[in-house]
């Protein structure tokens, strides 16, 4: 038998081993031996309110939403923002919780909720950050707001900064604090997203949000969030209330390792935001549950290399990955990888080369960079040239 003859041999055998190996590493490595229960999640619950959504707080998935795109006044939900700035200033060092904060005329004079704090004096961070979140306070966030930028406006112009990055689609602040502007305007999809940025970013900083009184300048006033007191796994966020925007609020809750963001707008009383967010959160609980995919690090598949010191690279996530899902549903789960075309080598660890979608009933409710999880050098030139080779002979067959 000739060289010719033997080589194109085993040319045929690596093309057939390299398609059955694609061929593999695309099965999905979640789905179930068994067949999918029967789905027994009822409808959600209708609310009384204009518009509402129900976030997974780990991957931001939306659960149950009606309206929840739709434009609308946030009041004083408008303060978490507002709290998320000062927050982020905090952790960057550009502000410190006992910084002291001079009171103007012009935030010890702005209406509504208040703080009551005194003009010309000094109120450290750290209180009227209680006094923004518990208490709702004007005042206190316009103090916080000319501290941080100089003006309301300016201090706007940073809001809608943080939106943009946030990925914010129905966001515009034109103040600090949720005061009735034509050109303020959010929507509960975005208020989720806030809130949960909230309690990502900064966990550090989230049990100010539990917190259910506050004292200052002699006056003690609670949190209005009352499901605080009815809901002992209710931890946060905020209320808000104009004539215009009605009741809203935005509640997030715990039960193991389940995390649920609420926002419920345009409830017509105290009570009925409350009690309509707390519909809300219990269908969560009761229907999804959250549940750890894939461990940091872990291996999905393997793939092929061209060109490389090696063959073959590994490849899956950089990050623990979460899902919140329907309990009745979870046999039903599969995924699928999908890698960006051929391979070539050299490979960076930590890099994307393709994604990680997760599957439930046909549909895809997550997905996830797919990263290189080891480094692959360049071969030498006959490891390369052997490469291209192999690689134009399987293009043939």
């Amino acid at each position: 038998m000739t060289l010719f003859a033997v080589n194109v041999r085993r040319w045929r055998h690596l093309v057939a081993f390299s398609s059955l190996a694609l061929t593999l590493t695309a099965a999905p490595a979640m789905a179930s031996d068994g067949p999918s229960p029967t789905s027994f999640v009822p409808s959600p619950p209708g609310l009384a309110a204009t518009s509402w959504v129900l976030m997974d707080a780990k991957s931001g998935r939306v659960l149950v939403e009606h309206d929840a795109d739709e434009r609308v006044p946030p009041a004083s939900l408008t303060k978490m923002m507002t709290a998320y700035i000062a927050e982020s200033e905090i952790e960057s060092g550009n502000m410190s919780p006992s910084d002291e904060v001079r009171i103007s005329k012009e935030a010890w004079q702005t209406g509504g909720s208040r703080m009551f704090v005194k003009v010309n004096s000094n109120v450290p961070v750290k209180d009227l950050m209680q006094g923004i979140v518990v208490q709702s306070g004007n005042d206190a966030t316009v103090a916080m707001a000319e501290h941080i930028a100089g003006s309301q406006s300016s201090f706007a112009d940073l809001m809608n900064a943080h939106a943009r990055q946030m990925g914010l689609q129905n966001t515009h602040f034109m103040n600090p604090t949720g005061l009735p502007d034509p050109e303020h305007y959010s929507s509960a999809h975005d208020m989720a997203i806030i809130a949960r940025h909230i309690i990502n970013d900064f966990p550090d900083h989230y049990s100010l949000y539990a917190e259910k009184y506050f004292t200052w300048n002699g006056i003690k006033q609670p949190n209005r969030n009352l499901l605080l007191w009815r809901d002992k796994s209710v931890d946060g966020l905020k209320t808000g209330h104009t004539e215009e925007a009605g009741y809203c609020l935005v509640a997030s809750a715990q039960q193991s390792d389940t995390r649920l963001i609420a926002a419920v707008m345009g409830t017509n009383s105290e009570e009925a935001r409350s009690q309509e967010t707390q519909k809300l959160l219990s269908y969560g609980f009761r229907y999804f549950e959250t549940q750890k995919v894939y461990d940091a690090g872990q291996e999905l598949t393997k793939a092929r290399v061209w060109g490389g010191t090696q063959d073959e690279g590994s490849f899956g996530v950089a990050k623990d990955v979460y899902l919140t899902a329907s309990k009745q549903n979870e046999a039903g789960l599969s995924n699928r990888i999908n890698i960006n075309g051929d391979l070539q080598a050299p490979i960076e660890a930590g890099q994307q080369y393709g994604t990680v979608q997760i599957v439930q009933n046909d549909e895809v409710i997550d997905e996830q960079p797919l990263v290189a999880l080891e480094s692959i050098e360049q071969g030498g030139l006959f490891k390369r040239l052997w490469d291209g080779l192999l690689k134009f002979v399987q293009g043939l067959f």
